[in-house]
């Protein structure tokens, strides 16, 4: 696979909510689209991973990155994986901010530190400089029931510019397992992203209708 050196870096953040399927197949398509990454991943995101889909991550990012280049047949250098205390990472700071992130899964937790505007790790100070640089911050919530604190925290965040997009997979394309659910928000991703993808038609475009 060759990788786009010309096109901007997605920051894609993987933390500690169910769902982690979402953020591996997002990885994938970005990767498959020739699109750099830069991937932060948390200590409960590795864990959940691990609970979820047996999938063992190291801890060390350069060992992680050269896990996930493998699984996925990243182009050399295409992927690159930063630690929650790597501050000189370039997602750490307005000069070298990115100009697209994605936080799937999203925790709650993460929701409410990023509308606090605190960092503790790697992961809230990227967002934060993506939304005091007015780049496009997607956050994918995997939660249910949504408390008041929530709702409040995400009302916040879509204020200042984040765009909450729910990990909610529709049906009407009669998926038939859970692959088909997981495309179906992975592809909305993308659609905001302005990635070019094949997983799922836009409504109104099936070639069936």
């Amino acid at each position: 696979m060759n990788s786009n050196p010309t096109a901007a870096p997605v920051t894609l953040a993987i933390t500690g909510a169910s769902g982690g399927i979402y953020g591996l197949r997002l990885l994938e398509c970005l990767l498959s689209a020739q699109r750099p990454v830069h991937l932060l991943i948390s200590e409960a995101g590795r864990l959940v991973l691990k609970m979820e889909h047996d999938l063992a991550l190291p801890a060390r990012p350069s060992d992680i990155e050269k896990t996930l280049s493998a699984r996925f047949n990243a182009a050399e250098g295409q992927l690159q994986v930063f630690g929650d205390k790597a501050w000189t990472a370039p997602a750490a700071s307005g000069s070298g901010a990115p100009k697209q992130m994605v936080v799937c899964p999203c925790t709650t937790g993460t929701l409410g530190r990023l509308a606090a505007g605190t960092s503790e790790a790697l992961i809230e100070r990227a967002a934060d400089v993506v939304l005091k640089e007015r780049g496009q911050l997607i956050l994918v919530p995997r939660e249910t029931p949504l408390s008041q604190i929530h709702l409040e925290n995400m009302l916040r965040l879509a204020r200042v510019g984040a765009i909450i997009l729910p990990a909610n997979p529709g049906f009407y394309h009669r998926p038939t397992d859970i692959n088909g659910l997981v495309d179906f928000v992975v592809a909305r991703i993308l659609d905001h992203l302005n990635i070019d993808q094949s997983l799922m038609p836009r409504w109104g475009l099936d070639s069936d209708s």
